[in-house]
């Protein structure tokens, strides 16, 4: 699969995947709305209600002192002397009739009975507690409130919830819940049918609205969210996956690449070798014969090195291998290695060095892999130091054990490389740059040894002022 094709079914993934999350918040919001809308609607169904209970027991009231208006001697001296000559002939010459005459009466003094009693006093707070909580749980609103009587008269709440307010300030007073009362958009009027303008209105407020409006909506919340995390890993997760395929693919074909270059090199050589034996000018030659048997032999023990280090790094993925534990001098150990390589650094004019500090370097450990780790980090600070090589390995007693580090100061390592260094088949790229050869399992090899030996390894690199390879060995690897 290309590039270009990963990247369209990538883009079509992170479409859908947008989409059913737009989706998603648009049902949800949606459906909150809906809540919010039918919690309003039960609100001021219960409100209505009240008003309308309260209106009819104002009603009924008023009607009752009606009736003891008209039992009063004022009510009988008032009615006598609509009976009179001149009332009577005056209502008479106005087309009024005797019954016009007192239900007139009756009004003015239901008017005037009206604007003599506070709002306050036209409603009882028992009957105003017990209809707000039966109306208030019949709707299935169960939360906490608060309720009060607005005075168009007073400008403030007359009564909070079950007690009368003696002085209310304003929206500022915290008394009785009285600033929420005013920012409530739950509000109706009261005593609409009487006869003057309605008095004052009848307030809501709930202080956990939205806690409840969401709570019919927080399960399905909490699973929408919980299948789109789930969407995400697993989005996230897929794209890891293919972006990790697509490089092990790079880095397979780049060790198929390396290998056959490895090994072109010397077949071609021994093949001209073995060629240049079999001409009769080098037959009666005995040096020059030798001379190409030893190259033959020598790119022979190369290619042979080549594929050990392949055969090697199977064996430990499958963890079938095993450690030779012994006791060994870790400063004898690099100094062979150190001898070994100063060759190769020679020819470039480089240096190479040893600053062996540790008291105790006998640890346990595999000679032969800890002698092959060595070298191949020693063979990495050559390669990817372009100029003269200037390579430093040390040593030094940590609380662990011994701690040895191998320095150069060559091309170093990017952020984004120091995470990959280690993995098989991975090679630190170097631009333009094509004469670093190897096949990439150097540094996975290294890495796999040390953690046999139950050991650390840690790279601090900067790129254009080298790099340093901490391995840390414990003294006992059985311990």
């Amino acid at each position: 699969m290309n590039a270009r094709r990963i990247r369209l079914i990538i883009g079509l993934m992170t479409l859908a995947l947008i989409g059913i999350i737009c989706l998603q918040i648009y049902w949800i919001g949606w459906n909150i709305r809906l809540n919010e809308d039918q919690f309003d609607k039960n609100v001021f169904a219960a409100l209505n209600r009240v008003a309308d209970k309260l209106q009819f027991y104002d009603t009924k009231a008023l009607l009752e002192a009606r009736d003891q208006m008209q039992g009063d001697k004022e009510a009988q001296r008032m009615t006598d002397v609509l009976r009179s000559g001149n009332g009577y002939a005056a209502s008479s010459a106005q087309g009024q009739s005797f019954e016009d005459n007192v239900t007139m009466w009756e009004s003015m003094k239901i008017t005037q009975w009206l604007e003599e009693k506070t709002l306050a006093e036209r409603i009882p707070l028992d009957l105003l507690a017990q209809s707000m909580r039966e109306e208030i749980e019949s709707r299935g609103i169960k939360t906490e409130y608060q309720y009060g009587i607005y005075s168009k008269d007073r400008n403030s709440y007359v009564i909070v919830n079950d007690h009368f307010v003696v002085e209310d300030n304003g929206p500022q007073i915290t008394h009785g819940g009285a600033p929420t009362l005013y920012n409530s958009p739950y509000k109706v009027l009261l005593f609409a049918q009487d006869p003057i303008e309605s008095p004052g209105y009848l307030s809501l407020y709930f202080p956990s609205r939205t806690r409840l409006v969401l709570g019919s909506v927080i399960g399905m919340l909490l699973l929408s969210i919980a299948f789109t995390g789930v969407i995400l890993f697993c989005f996230w997760y897929t794209i890891q996956v293919i972006y990790r395929q697509k490089q092990l693919s790079e880095m397979k074909n780049d060790f198929i690449n390396n290998m056959t270059h490895e090994f072109k090199t010397p077949i071609a050589t021994i093949s001209l070798a073995a060629d240049s034996i079999g001409s009769p000018m080098i037959m009666g030659n005995p040096d020059k014969i030798k001379r190409f048997v030893d190259i033959i032999r020598q790119e022979n023990r190369r290619m042979n090195s080549q594929v050990e280090r392949v055969l090697q790094m199977a064996l430990i993925d499958k963890k079938d291998f095993q450690l030779s534990i012994g006791e060994l001098n870790l400063h004898e150990v690099i100094q062979q290695a150190v001898d070994n390589f100063s060759l190769q650094i020679e020819k470039r004019e480089g240096l190479l060095q040893t600053d062996l500090q540790s008291e105790k370097p006998v640890i346990e450990g595999d000679a032969t892999h800890i002698a092959s780790i060595i070298h191949n980090l020693l063979d990495n600070a050559n390669k990817y130091s372009p100029d003269k090589p200037d390579i430093t390995v040390s040593t030094r007693d940590v609380p662990m054990g011994i701690e040895i580090t191998v320095s150069d100061k060559g091309m170093g390592i990017s952020k984004e490389a120091r995470k990959h260094i280690f993995d098989k088949f991975y090679r630190v790229h170097t631009g333009n740059i094509h004469d670093v050869k190897g096949f990439g399992l150097g540094l996975s090899y290294v890495k796999a040894i040390v953690t046999a030996h139950r050991g650390l390894i840690d790279v601090k690199s900067e790129p254009g002022k080298g790099s340093s390879f901490v391995l840390t060995f414990p003294k006992r690897v059985s311990a």
